[in-house]
């Protein structure tokens, strides 16, 4: 029987050629390493740098924003939302407990609790 995949991201505060809050399937763990499928290419990261989860989420991942970021608006604030399905990011307004994805018209639920992004 085939091994059902698992999805890893990153956890808050790593820095890492990764999307933050972006899911990416798990091809192998092995001996403290995660191989995973990033943009149909094979990419070995630490297990330590991330949160490994048994099915995708589908909720909005909302993530602080990093201090090194050049490629962000700043009118997007501390915080943006990463889409758990194509993963485009999106500036976070009102809290609302949805909102519909401008990359792939997805609607999901946002995971508000920045601990979600840790569990």
């Amino acid at each position: 029987m085939p091994e059902v995949p698992q999805w890893a991201r990153l956890k808050t505060g790593v820095s890492y050629p990764l999307r933050r809050g972006a899911w990416y399937q798990v091809v192998q763990l092995t001996h403290g390493v995660a191989l995973l499928d990033v943009n149909h290419r094979s990419m070995t990261v630490p297990l330590d740098l991330l949160q490994v989860v048994p099915t995708r989420p589908q909720v909005w991942s909302v993530v602080p924003r990093p201090r090194d970021t050049v490629d962000m608006p700043l009118s997007w604030g501390n915080i943006y939302a990463v889409c758990p399905n194509c993963c485009a990011r999106a500036p976070l307004g009102r809290r609302v407990p949805s909102m519909r994805c401008t990359g792939c018209g997805g609607e999901f639920e946002i995971a508000w609790s920045l601990d979600h992004y840790l569990a």
